[in-house]
């Protein structure tokens, strides 16, 4: 099982409301088309240690920041393959490092921090952080339906579009479903563009039309931000 892929690009976040996201998709029909895994249910295990050193360090918005998670674009039993990706952003630039193995494997190496069983430079740094860290355990179920779309004239600009995003903070596998407390208001969609390069000059005037600007939304770091104000408030989450 040797599939490893490094990415390196920008990743830019809008939110939308049900009537934009009409409109953009109306506008991009004749640049973009659905790229080759068009609608997906994406489920992550993002992992931290007990004092969320990474996530809280991320919500400083430092130059520098990273984290690690597992990745399945569907159920997934414990010998099923998926992937453990790590993620840096460094000047507004995201690099990620991904490498497959099985769940149950990917798992034991990284609340152990015993070795990945695969000898590669990606697997080395996954290994590094995890040593760097220590004690890391799984610390957020994340879930979402996405759409995805790539560019007609063959770049690499991508157009992701997030709903139905849902954390829980137990049952951390990719085989128990999908179910737990919403990150977005209702009727909200995350859209993600990606690229190594520019924003194409058709997207930047839709952008400034219609007056949608550029947040810095996380969906790990609003799940942390709930959690957070439950547990200041004393309420209950029913994950």
């Amino acid at each position: 099982m040797s599939y490893q892929m490094i990415f390196q690009r920008y990743e830019l976040k809008y939110l939308l409301t049900p009537t934009k996201k009409i409109s953009i998709l109306e506008t991009m029909e004749p640049y973009m088309k659905p790229d080759q895994y068009e609608k997906s249910c994406i489920r992550n295990i993002y992992f931290d240690t007990d004092t969320s050193r990474l996530i809280r360090h991320s919500m400083e918005r430092p130059v520098y920041k990273e984290k690690l998670r597992m990745r399945s674009y569907g159920n997934a039993l414990p010998e099923d393959p998926v992937f453990v990706e790590l993620k840096k952003k460094y000047q507004s630039v995201v690099y990620k490092r991904r490498i497959l193995l099985p769940q149950k494997t990917a798992m034991d190496c990284l609340c152990s921090s015993r070795p990945l069983p695969v000898h590669s430079q990606i697997a080395e740094e996954i290994n590094y952080f995890c040593s760097y860290y220590q004690n890391l355990s799984p610390a957020v179920f994340l879930s979402y339906d996405r759409a995805a779309f790539c560019s007609r004239d063959g770049s690499d600009f991508r157009i992701t579009f997030d709903e139905n995003i849902l954390f829980r903070q137990k049952a951390f596998s990719f085989e128990r479903g999908i179910y737990g407390t919403p990150v977005l208001e209702k009727g909200l969609t995350l859209m993600e563009l990606k690229t190594s390069g520019g924003i194409p000059l058709w997207m930047t005037h839709w952008l400034s039309k219609n007056r949608i600007f550029k947040t810095s939304f996380s969906k790990y770091g609003t799940a942390y931000q709930k959690l957070w104000n439950d547990t200041f408030q004393g309420g209950i989450l029913h994950a």
